[in-house]
């Protein structure tokens, strides 16, 4: 009986203890999501800042007027 408990001790340790690593990857995961997130959003307002620049100086919106 004690060796089962004693067994029983050592398994719920180790399960304690994966439980913590696990815990300390997703929350480690979780923040290089937001800084991802944070990246992307910041790209984008670049992108909407500079698409009216690229829409003005684009050669197809100047067609020639022999065409």
């Amino acid at each position: 009986m004690e060796a089962r408990l004693i067994e029983l001790e050592a398994k719920l340790s180790f399960a304690e203890d994966l439980l913590d690593t696990l815990n300390t990857t997703v929350f480690r995961q979780q923040e290089r999501i937001d800084l991802l997130e944070r990246q992307i959003r910041l790209l984008h307002e670049q992108m909407q800042t500079l698409r009216p620049a690229e829409e003005a100086s684009d050669p197809r919106a100047e067609i020639p007027p022999h065409y």
